[in-house]
């Protein structure tokens, strides 16, 4: 399925990554938000269940492993054209997650990775619902 003007949502699949009181970031290497840090993370392949694929995304991303602590939220993201058509959609599954094992290293279609302070979020240009996520994810550290 095509991810630019799909004719259906794809499945976009996340993690908030605590290790030490920072946060697990990717700067995106590839549109629809290159440039832009976010939480790693990626498309939902055929037949891969959720938790599967988001440990399989924070690999190939990131090169950390992790455990999966709980869902934190499903967020749409939805980026219109010009004309008002779709350009992008994605229904995006975010899970709490702890780092185990590995060195963060940009991989797959990441250009950068940083353990953030959740003190200097601010500092990234990040999108509102991302913060909002990584906050509502410090319950799961509990």
């Amino acid at each position: 399925m095509p991810r630019e003007y799909p004719p259906n949502p794809l499945v976009g699949l996340g993690a908030i990554v605590w290790k030490g009181g920072r946060v697990l970031m990717v700067r995106r290497g590839n549109p629809p938000r290159a440039g832009i840090w976010s939480l790693p993370g990626g498309a939902q392949h055929l037949g891969e269940t959720v938790q599967a694929g988001i440990h399989r995304e924070i690999a190939e991303e990131t090169g950390v492993s992790i455990e999966l602590l709980g869902l934190v939220e499903v967020i749409d993201s939805i980026q219109q054209d010009a004309e008002g058509r779709i350009l992008y959609h994605y229904t995006i599954i975010d899970f709490a997650a702890r780092w185990i094992a590995g060195e963060a290293v940009a991989g797959d279609d990441a250009a950068a990775v940083a353990w953030v302070d959740p003190a200097e979020l601010h500092r990234l240009d990040l999108w509102d619902e991302t913060i909002r996520v990584i906050e509502k994810s410090r319950a799961w550290l509990a």
